[in-house]
């Protein structure tokens, strides 16, 4: 049930088309805010799931695991991590990036069956946060 309001509350916000393209750029562009923003929550690829993504009702989608939200649109994506998602760990990124990286984000995680090699690499490297 709190899915289907909360895919409702998507659809009545009429997110635009992405203002940028899926390009490579972009996607690297993506790829450093997932990693610094994201991935502790929803994984990264060919890594074990972060152990606080089982720890979260409900749990954190692994965005590298299955289908992730790859069947999304990245209008979807870039509205729950622009807005966030009541009663889950999922807060909401206004404020904190930019329009453009948020967009960048959603890009890239529309994009997870079909990431260019360079992507990929940016993805494995370092991917653990300094302390």
């Amino acid at each position: 049930m709190a899915s289907r309001s909360l895919d409702a509350r998507i659809v009545n916000a009429k997110v635009p088309a992405p203002p940028i393209q899926a390009n490579e750029e972009n996607l690297l562009a993506g790829a450093k805010v997932y990693k610094e923003n994201c991935a502790v929550c929803h994984g990264l690829p060919d890594q074990p799931p972060p152990a606080i993504a089982d720890s979260m009702y409900p749990n954190a989608t692994l965005m590298f695991k299955g289908k992730g939200v790859s069947d999304d649109p990245p209008q979807e994506s870039y509205w729950k991590a622009a807005n966030g998602i009541r009663l889950t760990g999922m807060p909401s990124f206004k404020g904190i990036l930019t329009d453009t990286q948020l967009w960048q984000a959603a890009q890239l995680v529309a994009s997870t069956d079909k990431l260019p090699d360079s992507v990929k690499k940016a993805l494995a490297l370092n991917h653990r946060r300094p302390r």
